[in-house]
């Protein structure tokens, strides 16, 4: 924020958004649930564009297969894939009231607190957020005015940096050494208990088939990998994505629509040859700019950015590869392209204790709000997790098979064994055992090979239990030379994930501001191609010679796919546009006494007000090709002559 630019005031446009009902907190006839909202008719409608300029920026330009899967998941698949043991936050509570607390985000709140009574004990300017309501207060730790030792200071600094990377028993170690408390009550703090975030539900009436509300559309998509193969003629790589709910049972629920038990996500799959993670099109995007924070900055207990060019990270192995570094540069472009600041956005790659179980490597695009910054999107690097987990319960192969140019001739060992004896020897373990030596990796085989040389045996342990394979039970032990027509291999994906209902408050809060003149007015001005409704139409009174001309223009834009709304209310003009501002709608078209005439009307933009005045077709066409993003108000008032006064009185 610069000097002499007014404080954000967020109460001010939770108000404007509550007022035009963009969303508003779900069931509050009964008193509400924390983390549910709806969405009101503007809100819908930019949620709606938003998603609509997801599919074309991403599904149609990238060649994308787009699917739609159940939200109910049955257990086992989520067992299969890591959520049911791992897709969990560490939970605390006040000793005494039982007041539950996100246990990173406590410790979080309470060193910020005391960094700021540090601040004022000095005498140095406290950065201001926005007032928080009543219920954030309560979670808030109380600010005390106590100067820190400068050492004090430091160690605050650098555990915040690091905040995201403590395990549970690391969180509770830092509470009991720097005495944290419950912010309200100064009650003790339990210990970190692991919580699972996913909502459990049961399929069927017998409720014996448990399932789970999905936490994230992934799984579908990996689970219809096959299909998805098949239908895309075998080629690779190639991307599957899905826009759909997901649910996940926050601990603490805050900050509105930024952490929430229900949202929408749009989750992308690009699956990948892990020997080739180089991206077609990265050469597009190489000396695209972007402002990253790597891990080892984060561990060092620093937060300074690095601008830098994707190619150049790449190049440095700072972003492991191109197809990564290629989605980082799509994210951020499209985050653009619907209205977020791109100088209040960066990409921050995750340290290693806040990995999530199924990934290799991660980079939020995390997005600076008055709450702080805030991850909405996810760019993973699940390496071939899902696939090979998701294989080896089902035995179903999740593979890739490609046809080599040449024929590969390899020297490979190869342990064949001996069935009439093998069989006898283990019995009902006979399979479980072959299976296992049949997946020993070169390594393996290669120090079971020098045993069986050297002693006449080795053992192998399968299931808890360990097996003698002894000589008698292998026919041959040799090296053979293998030739391969076929190459099999499973894919990696990289998944970018988006959390829709942050993004568009992020997007509210970027593009929220007020006129200066007189008393103050909310406007939201977000780009046309996102806008709720796109032009506002305005009779200039109530008489009805204005009627067969609003009708004229109202079809005219509906045939021309640009949403419009009449205000015909006796408001002045001047109201009538405030309350549209408030909206966020970025045009207005005035129909006056000389629209009767001769057919013109008078287009107005919102951010600058300013006017001009054409026929109603040119002004149709206009409207069409600025809310389609082919041009823009500034080539529009650049060609045509500005309006400023009406030239026919009634």
């Amino acid at each position: 924020m610069s000097a002499g630019e007014p404080a954000f005031n967020r109460p001010a446009l939770e108000q404007l958004l509550g007022k035009r009902f963009f969303y508003a907190p779900a069931f509050s006839l009964y008193g509400g649930v924390a983390g549910l909202y709806d969405y009101g008719p503007p809100g819908c409608a930019l949620q709606a564009n938003v998603l609509d300029m997801w599919r074309k920026h991403f599904v149609l330009e990238e060649d994308m297969l787009e699917v739609d899967c159940s939200i109910m998941t049955p257990a086992e698949v989520l067992k299969t894939s890591g959520h049911v043991d791992r897709f969990s936050d560490w939970m605390c509570k006040d000793l005494k009231t039982g007041e539950i607390f996100r246990a990173d985000h406590l410790v979080e709140n309470v060193l910020e607190a005391r960094l700021d009574g540090d601040k004022i004990a000095r005498n140095a300017p406290v950065e201001t957020k926005a007032d928080k309501d009543e219920k954030k207060k309560k979670k808030a730790a109380k600010v005390t005015a106590v100067r820190l030792e400068d050492a004090t200071v430091q160690t605050y600094k650098e555990i915040l940096a690091q905040i995201d990377n403590y395990s549970g028993p690391e969180l509770g170690e830092l509470m009991r050494t720097h005495q944290i408390k419950s912010p309200e009550t100064g009650n003790d703090i339990s210990e970190p208990v692991v919580f699972n975030l996913m909502f459990a539900s049961s399929i069927g009436p017998t409720g014996q088939f448990p399932g789970f509300l999905r936490p994230e559309t992934a799984q579908g998509q990996f689970l219809n990998f096959k299909r998805l193969l098949e239908f895309n003629n075998d080629r690779m790589p190639f991307a599957s994505a899905q826009i759909g709910r997901s649910f996940r049972n926050e601990i603490s629920p805050r900050e509105g629509l930024l952490r929430v038990r229900e949202f929408t996500m749009a989750e992308i799959e690009h699956y990948v040859d892990p020997a080739k993670k180089d991206h077609a099109r990265f050469h597009e995007v190489k000396d695209y700019k972007l402002n990253i924070l790597p891990a080892s900055v984060q561990l060092s207990g620093k937060t300074e950015l690095l601008s830098i060019t994707v190619g150049e990270a790449v190049e440095k192995k700072i972003i492991d590869n191109q197809t990564l570094g290629y989605f980082l540069v799509r994210i951020h472009m499209f985050l653009t392209k619907i209205g977020i600041n791109p100088d209040r956005v960066r990409f921050r790659q995750h340290m290693a204790n806040e990995m999530a179980h199924y990934a290799c490597d991660c980079w939020d695009a995390e997005i600076h709000t008055s709450y702080g910054w805030k991850e909405c999107v996810g760019c993973a690097d699940r390496s071939a997790y899902d696939l090979t987990v998701h294989s080896n319960k089902t035995g179903e192969k999740l593979v890739v098979r490609e046809r080599l140019p040449e024929p590969l001739v390899e020297e490979k060992l190869q342990l064949e064994i001996n069935k009439k004896v093998f069989g006898p020897r283990f019995k009902k373990n006979a399979k479980a055992v072959e299976d296992h030596l049949a997946a020993l990796d070169v390594a393996a085989l290669e120090q079971c090979k020098q045993a069986h040389d050297s002693t006449g045996s080795f053992a192998v342990a399968v299931n808890g239990e360990s097996f003698d394979i002894t000589k008698d039970l292998i026919s041959s032990f040799e090296k053979v030379s293998i030739t391969t027509h076929i190459r099999e291999f499973t894919p990696n994906v990289i998944e970018p994930s988006f959390g829709i209902g942050r993004i568009l408050y992020c997007l509210m809060e970027h593009v929220y501001w007020t006129r200066p003149e007189g008393e103050a007015r909310g406007v939201l001005s977000f780009p046309p191609v996102v806008a709720p409704t796109k032009c506002l139409l305005v009779p200039l009174s109530t008489n009805e010679a204005f009627v067969p001309v609003l009708s004229q223009v109202s079809a005219m834009l509906r045939r021309s796919g640009v949403s419009s709304k009449v205000d015909d209310s006796g408001a002045s003009i001047g109201r009538r546009y405030a309350r549209n501002d408030e909206l966020g709608t970025p045009f207005g078209i005035t129909v006056d006494f000389q629209s009767v005439q001769d057919n013109t009307v008078t287009l107005r933009e919102r951010d600058s007000t300013k006017q001009i005045r054409e026929s109603v077709d040119v002004i149709v066409e206009l409207l069409k090709d600025m809310c389609e993003g082919k041009t823009s108000w500034t080539e529009v008032s650049a060609k045509y002559p500005a309006f400023v006064s009406q030239e026919v009185a009634e």
